[in-house]
């Protein structure tokens, strides 16, 4: 189904003047540096939209009565969601990811998420080397 989602993405993506999979084809890091921070820019004002929908605000009335971050509009908060799913995959499209990409990609992540928890993950002691091994091997 993701694969389903990303050629449905591309063609909107084409439809308003970015065709993420010409980029794909002949990758020009300009133009897709300048669609992702667009991609970027959007997914922000979404994620502003979807808190949008809690009463996240520590000094309004339903925070004080004990209701902050609680979902007042539980429908928006869907919408914006499937909002953030369109930008997500666009910027996955950008750096050149298609779904079978993203999925194995994933399953790297999650290894090195399972193996932080394991090993008692703590900011301190962060770094990102963990990280370096995850490759799309093509």
């Amino acid at each position: 189904m993701l694969a389903e989602l990303f050629k449905l993405q591309a063609e909107l993506n084409q439809r308003i003047g970015y065709d993420t999979q010409a980029l794909k084809s002949h990758f020009d890091p300009q133009s897709a540096g300048r669609w992702l921070n667009d991609y970027i820019n959007a997914a922000a004002n979404e994620l502003e939209e979807l808190r949008n929908c809690t009463y996240w605000k520590h000094w309004c009335k339903e925070a004080r009565e004990g209701r902050r971050f609680e979902i007042h509009d539980l429908q928006n908060a869907r919408v914006e969601v499937i909002d953030l799913l369109f930008f997500w995959m666009s910027m996955a499209q950008c750096v050149g990811l298609s779904a079978e990409d993203v999925f194995h990609l994933y399953q790297q992540k999650l290894q090195v998420n399972h193996n932080r928890q394991d090993q008692g993950y703590s900011m301190a002691g962060k770094n990102e080397s963990d990280n370096r091994q995850i490759d799309l091997n093509r």
